[in-house]
């Protein structure tokens, strides 16, 4: 099987895979009679401007578990799984806004050495040693899995040879040239996924329509079949458990609001290095800021690009009187992952078909070149740097950092047929098993940022407590949907941390802050303790059947997280106000360090009117 693909076709996807190696390369090199710095190798010498930032955030974050895996779940949920992007977007400017500025003011390179400066030793060990498994073992060999899956349903490539083609396309230039070369092929490879992804759910809608329709027409018929049938829920945001007990398990309702997608949002792109180090990359906090907004508007359009073409591949293989679209087409969709490669398979014309293959290679090569980049990155300075060897020069750390994204490379390799080949939904196994981590590094790393007294006692038990807390959960709660299983896994550490901190004797004197900062504070204080309120009150009323007017078959219920996010916020803004005493390693702050100016509040609320108005029509 080659998809049909013709001579143009080749010839386009080739001068794509030269492009980008050469490019990378290219930009790899370095000035003669100069060594390349730890910096240079890791965070791109701090010269990355907004426009790079946003494109390479996009690039590093969408991949073959988007165009494959979201796809996928389109075609078998719908369109309530893009809830992941479009909280993304408005997450982004919470982190541009609250996290990034500390970060980029405290000049972090990695999490791990945020652990170690804000905690000590132990938190920041067992972070890199958490960090590691999850790229190597769930991001890098699902990313690689999936995009050799797609070679397989579109060309006939063999997974065997799928899987390591693909890491050493990526590997190439990625460890040789470090973040430079990735960040900055990465504005290239953008254009490709964005452009070859639209063009590619263009032409399946425009097959829909017919000979009389265009792409447009073709939408509103898939949106006229869906809703047509009584409890297909494909156009729904929010999901009914009485209509769709199967779909709720992925997807509970009104928890992608209120509950735990906040913490995968929050976790990957504030704490998730292979993310955040590209703002951390930013030639200042204004192009930083200016870079995640970027990329905010951006994730706004992912779901036409991927779940809107799983969806018609649904409504394709689903409607009577479309079956007769697929008569005659090139194999079936005997699993949701095999919707994407089907559709380009038989409906992206000669020469755009290439075009759309570069796009869904260049959306896998650019997360492996990010997720290596940053695996050696933690490797070398949180583990080998600090552990191995301390004395270590520039010109090791680098060679270090190509070693093991090399080593890391061959495990990826080895383990992504074990671990992913059985799955038929690729996403939601990505986003449960990243799920048991990030409730603990929100947590940690949310009051490391922002709380005087969080101590590394409490850090280092929290974190400790992560794993064990969210697998003794899934044992005792079995049938809960993750995402509500993952807001009760946040309000066992949230209260676990709040009684470590506030009994931990080993606090110094605090010191003193301005007026202003005290003031505003409290301030914030009060707001976050009337939220708790309301939140805590709308729960016992609608997320219990206490008073009659039960909602928990909507995930009502995973608004106590809020509560306890809620209230966790209002103890700190209380005690780094009025406490005397702070932890002694507590980061400083002025709030004049989270001021924005005029054109990110308007940039930031478009983002936020645009999400507002798709929940409203697709409610």
């Amino acid at each position: 099987m080659n998809a049909g693909f013709t001579t143009i076709d080749y010839a386009i996807f080739i001068a794509y895979a030269i492009l980008i190696v050469a490019l990378g390369l290219w930009l790899s090199r370095s000035k003669s009679g100069e060594e390349e710095s730890a910096k240079d190798y890791f965070l791109a010498g701090g010269t990355l401007s907004w426009w790079a930032i946003g494109a390479s955030l996009i690039a590093a974050n969408i991949s073959a578990e988007h165009f494959i895996g979201m796809s996928g779940s389109g075609f078998a949920v719908g369109l309530g799984i893009a809830a992941y992007e479009w909280i993304a977007a408005i997450t982004l400017i919470l982190v541009a806004k609250f996290l990034l500025p500390q970060m980029i003011d405290k000049k972090i390179y990695t999490m791990p050495q945020f652990a170690k400066e804000r905690y000590g030793e132990g938190v920041s060990f067992f972070f890199s040693f958490f960090w590691l498994l999850v790229y190597v073992f769930v991001n890098l060999t699902s990313v690689a899995w999936l995009g050799a899956l797609a070679m397989d349903q579109i060309l006939g490539v063999p997974m065997e040879y799928g899987v390591p083609s693909l890491l050493i396309f990526a590997g190439v230039y990625s460890i040789y040239g470090g973040l430079k070369a990735v960040a900055w092929t990465d504005v290239i490879q953008v254009v490709f996924l964005v452009g070859g992804g639209l063009i590619t759910a263009w032409f399946a809608l425009d097959a829909v329509a017919g000979a009389d329709g265009s792409a447009i027409d073709g939408f509103l018929l898939v949106l006229d079949k869906v809703r047509e049938v009584p409890g297909d829920l494909h156009f729904n945001m929010i999901i009914n458990e009485k209509l769709d007990a199967n779909t709720f398990k992925d997807l509970p309702g009104l928890a992608v609001i209120f509950g735990a997608m906040w913490l995968t949002n929050i976790g990957y792109w504030g704490f998730n290095q292979y993310i955040i180090q590209k703002g951390l990359a930013a030639k200042n906090l204004k192009e930083a800021k200016r870079g995640l907004l970027f990329a905010g508007y951006l994730k706004i359009l992912i779901p036409i690009i991927v779940i809107i073409p799983g969806i018609t591949a649904y409504v394709m293989f689903n409607h009577p009187d479309l079956n007769g679209v697929v008569d005659g087409l090139s194999g079936a969709i005997d699993k949701p992952d095999q919707a994407y490669p089907w559709l380009l398979r038989n409906f992206a014309p000669e020469g755009i078909r290439g075009l759309a293959f570069a796009a869904l290679v260049a959306a896998v090569v650019s997360s492996l070149a990010s997720m290596l980049n940053s695996t050696s990155t933690i490797f070398t300075l949180d583990i080998y740097k600090s552990h191995i060897n301390k004395a270590a020069s520039e010109k090791t750390m680098v060679l270090v950092g190509r070693i093991s994204a090399a080593v890391a490379l061959i495990i990826a390799m080895v383990a992504a047929k074990p671990l992913l080949g059985g799955l038929d939904q690729a996403f939601q196994y990505i986003q449960e098993y990243t799920g048991f981590i990030y409730p603990g590094v929100v947590v940690v790393f949310g009051m490391g940022i922002l709380w005087k007294r969080a101590t590394n006692r409490a850090a280092l038990w929290t974190t400790i407590a992560t794993l064990p807390v969210g697998i003794l959960m899934k044992m005792a709660l079995p049938d809960l949907p993750f995402i509500i299983r993952m807001g009760y896994v946040c309000m066992v550490l949230i209260t676990m941390a709040v009684v470590l901190v506030l009994t931990d004797s080993h606090q110094v004197k605090a010191e003193e802050i301005s007026e202003g900062n005290r003031q505003k504070q409290l301030k914030g204080a009060k707001v976050f303790i009337g939220l708790t309120a309301l939140t805590l009150v709308s729960g016992f009323v609608w997320g219990t059947d206490w008073f009659g007017m039960s909602l928990t078959h909507l995930g009502f219920h995973s608004i106590f997280m809020m509560t306890f996010m809620m209230a966790f916020l209002a103890i700190i803004m209380f005690t780094n106000a009025k406490s005397k005493k702070q932890d002694s390693k507590a980061y400083s702050y002025e709030p004049e360090l989270f001021q924005t100016d005029r054109t990110f509040l308007f940039v930031a609320m478009g983002i936020v009117l645009i999400i507002v108005a798709l929940y409203a029509y697709f409610w």
